[in-house]
């Protein structure tokens, strides 16, 4: 994790906010609000909130949204160059794709107690045995991403859902 402080959080915060701005559309569309973005030469390539109500689809998790629209954008799987920014941990799930893509740089908001792939309950994404290793950083934006899901969930729950 960073310091919230640290001034090399600057340029991460900006891009940050971009995976945010998708997070809170997801919220608008009643999906748990997880962003991402996929920046390449510095410019968005890829933007996505969770979509796994609308679609029905238990994969359709933002970070494998964006994923897909990457290699679409750059014409290729490997996505090289590319820095992924995720409002929430990556699970298991997701830190997989991140390892096949070889994406490698992954920078997130706030932790994932229950799912959480990249520090908090596995480091998929820094493991030895695999054949690819993302440079992970964790924390940026960390009470803005953070709050943004306490307040989908306490809603949810006084709605009697999730």
């Amino acid at each position: 994790m960073i310091d919230p402080n640290d001034e090399l959080l600057q340029p991460h915060a900006f891009w940050m906010r971009a995976a945010l701005d998708q997070a809170r559309i997801a919220f608008d569309e009643g999906e748990v609000p997880i962003g991402a973005v996929i920046v390449h030469n510095d410019r968005v390539i890829a933007a996505a909130g969770n979509q796994r109500e609308q679609l029905k689809d238990p994969t359709a998790h933002a970070e494998i949204i964006a994923i897909t629209q990457a290699a679409e954008a750059l014409g290729s799987w490997r996505l090289l160059d590319c820095t992924l920014y995720a409002t929430l941990e990556p699970c298991p799930m997701c830190a997989g794709a991140i390892v096949q893509a070889r994406i490698p740089t992954v920078i997130y908001g706030t932790t994932d107690d229950k799912a959480g792939a990249c520090h908090t309950l596995y480091q998929i994404t820094s493991d030895p045995r695999l054949n690819h290793r993302a440079t992970v950083v964790g924390g940026v934006l960390r009470d803005e991403c953070r709050d943004l899901l306490r307040e989908f969930f306490a809603i949810q729950r006084s709605l009697g859902k999730k």
